[in-house]
């Protein structure tokens, strides 16, 4: 691939298309409860790593649960002994990057697009994808008064989170698939594609400014309890159902500082993956109470009972998922063609997989040489 080349009329898509997977009420880096008991019982006199503490950041959201989950319950932390975890919330994927490439957070949970625009920026310098984390969880969901099929989608009024974002690519994909036509920037065209944020977007619906949107969990399911039908689940567009929504980056300058933190770190990311998938129910309320925690509301079971049910908790980063997502993006005309080769770095993930009796990932070639 070419190196990235960024249109005069798209200088403000690296910072548009990094926009979140889902955007929360919290506010820029606020720093998450770190006084959890059992977090600190865990890091209580134990011997620390290479750093004193490690700075993960994340978004109070389902689509990062083995974050909310792994620093809730203490899987996170008792990998890292007395290196003590710093966890900041964000509300945006640039936030969450900028304060990566500032130092100001060491290891980031974060979705396709801002790591791809992250690393591309910064001509493959600031960060690596090191490990999956959740897989699915998008939606389309419409008003089933006014669309019965897919093809009622046609001339209708369709929001997604932010222009440019992974669930825009996602839905503008599908539209050109269709054979139909939209302008990426304005959204203008046979579907109207309406940029709504997604904390909004269930009081347009209300209104009846939108007919329907493509939109990550719990947004698809909040639209759900207020009427809406899901018309297309995302996932079964993809090989196997499966596409990357949430993968785990980390500042290229801490993995070679501290790799036994960054193993640690994968250790208990894997750990909290496993015990997910083994108690589902007990998860779910775990990850609820976090959100409440740090959005100071919990998610009630109309919403969180589907929503979580559409997301799979995993190691692989699905690598050649985001290398598509990448061409779809190019496709709409809405980025360069990037160069990806080296965006990841699987060895150290693989080698926790590998001692845990797990298989390996791919990187799909875009691994650091």
């Amino acid at each position: 691939m070419s190196a990235v080349r960024p249109r005069t009329t798209l200088r403000t898509l690296a910072a548009i298309a990094a926009l979140p997977l889902l955007l929360t009420a919290c506010g820029y880096g606020s720093d998450a409860a770190d006084d959890d008991n059992k977090q600190a019982e865990v890091a209580a006199g134990a011997e620390k790593l290479s750093s004193d503490e490690v700075r993960i950041g994340y978004f109070p959201n389902l689509t990062h649960a083995t974050a909310l989950v792994g620093v809730q319950d203490g899987l996170l932390q008792k990998e890292l002994g007395g290196t003590t975890i710093k966890p900041s919330t964000f509300n945006a994927g640039p936030s969450e990057i900028e304060a990566l490439n500032s130092g100001s957070i060491d290891i980031g949970f974060i979705g396709p697009s801002p790591a791809i625009n992250g690393y591309t920026k910064s001509a493959g310098k600031n960060l690596r994808i090191i490990s999956g984390s959740a897989s699915g969880g998008v939606k389309l969901v419409v008003n089933p008064d006014k669309i019965k099929t897919l093809d009622d989608i046609k001339g209708k009024k369709i929001a997604t989170p932010q222009l440019g974002n992974t669930q825009d690519v996602a839905f503008l994909n599908w539209i050109a698939e269709k054979g139909w036509s939209v302008d990426a920037q304005s959204g203008a065209g046979d579907v109207s594609v309406v940029r709504t944020d997604n904390k909004i977007t269930p009081d347009a619906y209300k209104s009846g400014s939108i007919d329907g949107a493509w939109v990550p969990e719990p947004t698809a399911s909040k639209l759900v309890a207020e009427g809406a039908k899901v018309l297309l689940d995302e996932s079964t567009l993809w090989p196997d159902d499966k596409f990357v929504i949430t993968n785990i980056i980390v500042s290229q300058k801490f993995l070679k500082d501290h790799p036994d933190v960054v193993a640690a770190v994968l250790r208990g990311s894997v750990k909290t993956n496993e015990w997910i998938n083994a108690n589902p129910d007990e998860a779910k309320a775990s990850a609820n109470e976090a959100l409440e925690k740090l959005s100071g509301k919990a998610l009630p079971a109309e919403v969180i009972d589907p929503a979580w049910k559409s997301i799979t908790f995993l190691d692989d980063p699905l690598a050649a998922t985001l290398n598509t997502e990448a061409e779809h993006a190019v496709k709409a005309g809405l980025l360069e063609e990037p160069d990806l080769a080296g965006i990841y770095d699987l060895a150290p993930l693989n080698k926790v997989l590998k001692a845990a009796g797990k298989p390996e990932v791919d990187d799909a070639g875009l691994g650091v040489k």
